[in-house]
C-alpha cells in the first residue's frame, strides 16, 4: 500500500512508503495541488486529515472549503485536490488507511511558494548635494526574496549588497537619477520598481563666450550654467543691470542665456557680466564684446623714381598722403631730358 505525491503538473515525483516519514511537495501560490493516495484494497477505509482536523472520511466531506475535492481516477485511488493553493494551505497532510490487518498512515508536507512582490518602496525624493540618503525597498515572497539595487545610469551596474535599505552617504549630483529595486526568488520572474532621486546643487558656469562685432551689425554674448533647480539669469554692464530695452534683448531658457545687441554702436563695446543663481547659490562670468577691426588694403608698390610736386591739378596727377598733388617721373625720362638740354635738341 502506498501514497503517491504529485506536483501541480500531475506528474508523479516519488513513491512514498507508508512506513517512511514525512515527504515534502512544493506548489506555487494560485496553482492546484494534488495529493495522491493509492490503496491496494478497495475495501480499505481511507481518510484525509490536516492540522485543522478531518477533511474527508471515506466519501464524506467534512471540510467546508469549496476548493478541496476528492479525485478518483480508479477504484483504488483516493487523491486530494486543492485548488488555488494559498500560503495558509501549507502544512502537514495525512492519508490514513484502515486495512483488515492494521491502520497505516503517511504524511506529506505541502510547501507553498509565493512569487516575489515589492510591498513598500521609498517615494521619489529631492535632497541637497552632500546629504545622506536612505532608500527602502521591502518585499514578500516564499522563499524570502533577494533584494538588489541598481542605479539606472549608462553603465547600469548593480550596487553592492543585497539589503532592503540602500544608504548613500554624501550624495553627489552624479548620483541623481532613477534607482531600481529588484526582488527575486526562484518561483517566478522578479518584481521591479523604481524610485527617483533628485539632487539639488548651486549653479556652475559651464560656458561663457565673448564675441567681436562690427559697428552697425548685430552681436550676441552667450552664457550657460548647470544647476538644480534650474538657475535664473541676469546680465550686468559694470554695476548696472541690463533689461531687454533700447536695442538690447535678453533670452533665457533652462540652463542658458543670451544677450543680443541688435545694432552695435561704440558705446556697446566693453565688459559684461552674466549672473546665474538659484536658492542654493550664485555664480557669475565676465564676457567682452570686442570691436572688430576691418583689414586695410595695402598701397601697390611703386616703381622707384622721383616725385615732382605741382600746385595745379591736371591729367595724370595724383594726390599724395599730405594732400599735395604729385607726379611720379621715372629716372630714365629725367636722364633723357637732361641729355636733350645739353645737346640742344
Amino acid at each position: 500500500m502506498r501514497l503517491l505525491c504529485l506536483l501541480p503538473t500531475g506528474l508523479p515525483v516519488r513513491s512514498v512508503d507508508f512506513n517512511r516519514g514525512t515527504d515534502n511537495i512544493t506548489v506555487r501560490q494560485g496553482d492546484t495541488a494534488i495529493l495522491r493516495c493509492v490503496v491496494e484494497d478497495k475495501n480499505s477505509k481511507v481518510a484525509w486529515l490536516n492540522r485543522s482536523g478531518i477533511i474527508f472520511a471515506g466519501h464524506d466531506k467534512w471540510s467546508l472549503d469549496p476548493r478541496v475535492e476528492l479525485e478518483k481516477r480508479h477504484s483504488l485511488e483516493y487523491s486530494l485536490r486543492i485548488q488555488k493553493v494559498d500560503v495558509y494551505d501549507e502544512g502537514s497532510y495525512t492519508c490514513s488507511v484502515q486495512t483488515q490487518h492494521e491502520p497505516k498512515t503517511s504524511q506529506v508536507y505541502l510547501i507553498v511558494q509565493v512569487p516575489p512582490k515589492i510591498s513598500n518602496i521609498s517615494s521619489d525624493v529631492t535632497v541637497n548635494e552632500g546629504s545622506n540618503v536612505t532608500l527602502v525597498c521591502m518585499a514578500n515572497g516564499r522563499p524570502e526574496p533577494v533584494i538588489t539595487w541598481r542605479h539606472l545610469t549608462p553603465t547600469g551596474r548593480e550596487l553592492e549588497g543585497e539589503e532592503e535599505y540602500l544608504e548613500i552617504l554624501g550624495i553627489t549630483r552624479e548620483q541623481s537619477g532613477k534607482y531600481e529595486c529588484k526582488a527575486a526568488n526562484e518561483v517566478s520572474s522578479a518584481d521591479v520598481k523604481q524610485v527617483k532621486v533628485t539632487v539639488n546643487y548651486p549653479p556652475t558656469i559651464t560656458e561663457s563666450k565673448s564675441n567681436e562685432a562690427t559697428t552697425g551689425r548685430k552681436a550676441s554674448l552667450k552664457c550657460e550654467a548647470s544647476a538644480v533647480p534650474a538657475p535664473d539669469f541676469e546680465w550686468y554692464r559694470d554695476d548696472t543691470r541690463i533689461n531687454s530695452a533700447n536695442g538690447l534683448e535678453i533670452k533665457s531658457t533652462e540652463g542658458q542665456s543670451s544677450l543680443t545687441v541688435t545694432n552695435v554702436t561704440e558705446e556697446h563695446y566693453g565688459n559684461y557680466t552674466c549672473v546665474a543663481a538659484n536658492n542654493l547659490g550664485v555664480t557669475n562670468a565676465s564676457l567682452v564684446l570686442f570691436k572688430r577691426v576691418l583689414p586695410t588694403i595695402p598701397h601697390p608698390i611703386q616703381e622707384m623714381g622721383t616725385t615732382m610736386h605741382f600746385k595745379q591739378k591736371g591729367p595724370g596727377s595724383v594726390r599724395g598722403i599730405n594732400g599735395s598733388i604729385s607726379l611720379a617721373v621715372p629716372l630714365w625720362l629725367l636722364a633723357a631730358s637732361l641729355l636733350c638740354l645739353l645737346s640742344k635738341c
